[in-house]
């Protein structure tokens, strides 16, 4: 990424998480909602958190249904979604390997996300999990504001996560995990003063699962639905800044449900959605009088612990119960499966234009031989708007150990 990507872009990035860029938005007393100086257009007011990596979507099987995999069936990628689907893992020990290059339309080759992952089943009752996610942001020069070159760096980031599943009854699963976070976006520059390090974070995933199987006159199936609050920890920071100046960790509630059909003996149909919403603060678009209460030069927003935060996030949003709506963002997929060998995948990702306005199909495709899995997905953006993943295949290998046990009873 040499050359393409000067520091000071990183840098406007780190610092640009907790500014609001709405300054130019005014409140239209008859809408009711806050818009663009044309009057009309509603104003953007994205969730902003730091060390928004913890929330990219690694696994290539759920990358091609549009994002979903709370509720999918479970492998080593479920450490990522929801943990207690772990139990219910048919294989006692499983690992997956997942690569993800990044920004590849703009012709960069070194930025990417690499995420392994595992699970390893102590009985019927308890699973083990653990997690290792990596983002490069390649090399940088950094510049200063005149624009000369005032050093190299390499960026990076990385997530470390194990996880505990248990059983509570034959249908109910809940788990914990913790994780460790580091975030080294450009330690050792400076900006206005302040000397760049990195950042560290703490963090716990907490998570339930619930399945059942109706059956549908001759067609046997399995529903499962699935509860995760992630990255639910303290805040994060760059600088020595106070407490109350640090920035959020993207906190994230979802839903999903998946209904599997065993359409017959070689073909079955999974269909899936998932609902997500951040538990941040929403930010302020009004005025300092409006957002910054006490007077102290920082919105009370960003004042807010992290707890406080996850509380106020239901029911802060400017625009009232109609914004808090818009915050929530869809996935929904569609898996076919042959002789659970061959997989066809495709699905749908949608959030609110105000929101961040991301909206994409995803196709994939996935095999099976013997221990090893293969899939493949692919983004197709459905706006102007451009993705990181546009016109990338990324890929993930799965391992499943219990096949060597199906080989040796044979």
């Amino acid at each position: 990424m040499k050359n393409l990507l000067p520091g000071v872009i990183v840098l406007a990035i780190l610092f640009g998480l907790t500014n609001n860029a709405n300054a130019q938005c005014i409140y239209n007393s008859d809408l009711g909602i806050y818009v663009l100086p044309d009057g009309i257009t509603p104003c953007p007011n994205a969730i902003i958190t730091g060390v928004p990596f913890l929330r990219l979507t690694a696994d290539a099987r759920s990358g091609a249904l549009g994002d979903a995999g709370i509720a999918i069936s479970p492998d080593a990628n479920s450490v990522h979604f929801n943990d207690s689907k772990l139990v219910y893992a048919e294989d006692d020990l499983g690992l997956s390997a997942t690569y993800t290059p990044w920004l590849r339309a703009l012709g960069l080759n070194d930025v990417y996300l690499a995420y392994l992952s595992g699970y390893k089943k102590i009985n019927d009752l308890q699973t083990i999990g653990f997690g290792l996610r990596y983002f490069s942001l390649g090399e940088i020069n950094f510049t200063n504001i005149n624009g000369e070159p005032i050093g190299n760096g390499n960026p990076n980031e990385f997530e470390v996560k194990a996880s505990y599943a248990r059983k509570l009854t034959d249908n109910f699963s809940a788990a914990v995990g913790a994780k460790f976070i580091y975030s080294n976006l450009a330690a050792g520059q400076s900006v206005n003063g302040q000397t760049i390090g990195a950042a560290t974070a703490g963090a716990a995933d907490i998570s339930f699962t619930y399945q059942t199987s109706p059956k549908m006159g001759s067609t046997n199936t399995n529903l499962r639905i699935g509860l995760a609050a992630n990255n639910i920890g303290s805040k994060i920071t760059y600088t020595n800044a106070a407490n109350n100046e640090r920035d959020f960790l993207p906190t994230n509630l979802g839903l999903g449900a998946a209904w599997e059909f065993e359409l017959d003996q070689y073909n079955s149909l999974t269909i899936t959605t998932d609902i997500n919403k951040f538990m941040v603060p929403t930010p302020c678009l009004g005025g300092e009088e409006e957002c910054d209460t006490d007077g102290n030069g920082i919105a009370d927003w960003k004042e807010q612990g992290p707890i406080q935060g996850v509380f106020s996030s239901f029911s802060d949003a400017p625009g009232g119960f109609s914004e808090e709506m818009k915050e929530l963002m869809y996935s929904f997929g569609i898996e076919y499966w042959y002789d659970q060998q061959f997989a066809v995948r495709a699905g749908y990702y949608t959030e609110d234009r105000t929101k961040g306005n991301r909206r994409y199909f995803t196709v994939g495709l996935g095999v099976r031989y013997n221990i090893f899995g293969l899939n493949l997905s692919y983004l197709v953006p459905t706006t102007n708007q451009q993705n990181p993943l546009d016109n990338t295949l990324r890929f993930s290998l799965l391992f499943d150990f219990g096949a060597f046990d199906a080989d040796a009873e044979n």
